[in-house]
C-alpha cells in the first residue's frame, strides 16, 4: 500500500529566514547564558575562598581562551538582550510582517556583534 500523505518540509527543501536562525540562536544562547550565570556565580564563591583560588581563575581568564570564552559570552549575552527585547515588541502585538521580521532579525544580529565591539571597547579603556 502506497502512503499518499503530504511530507512535511525537510532541510533539502526548506529555506531558512532570519527569524528562523535569530529564533534558534535564542535558544541557544539562552543555554549558554544559564551555564555561564552558574560559572560566574562558581568564580564569585571561588573568590570568597581566598587570593589562591582568584590567581587561578584570574590566569585562565587573561589565556586566549579564556579571552574568547569572555567575548563570546559579551556577544551571547547581548544577542539574548536584543532578541528579547524584539521578542517584548512582538508580544504587544506589532513586528509581524514579512519585512519587519526580517529588519528586525537583522538588528538583533548586527546589533549583537556591535553591541559586543562596544563592550569590548568600553573593557580595553579606548574610549
Amino acid at each position: 500500500m502506497e502512503n499518499n500523505s503530504p511530507l512535511s518540509p525537510h532541510l533539502q527543501i526548506y529555506r531558512w529566514h532570519i527569524s528562523s536562525l535569530v529564533s534558534i540562536s535564542h535558544r541557544i544562547t539562552g543555554i549558554i547564558n544559564f551555564v555561564a550565570l552558574i560559572l560566574i556565580c562558581i568564580w564569585t564563591a571561588m573568590l570568597l575562598l581566598g587570593e589562591a583560588n582568584y590567581s587561578s581563575i584570574e590566569y585562565f581568564l587573561s589565556s586566549i581562551f579564556g579571552k574568547f570564552i569572555v567575548l563570546g559570552l559579551s556577544w551571547s549575552f547581548s544577542f539574548q538582550i536584543l532578541s528579547e527585547i524584539r521578542h517584548l515588541i512582538m508580544d504587544m502585538g506589532y513586528g509581524f510582517e514579512l519585512k519587519t521580521t526580517r529588519i528586525s532579525g537583522l538588528l538583533v544580529i548586527f546589533g549583537s556583534i556591535f553591541l559586543t565591539i562596544i563592550i569590548f571597547v568600553i573593557g580595553k579603556n579606548l574610549i
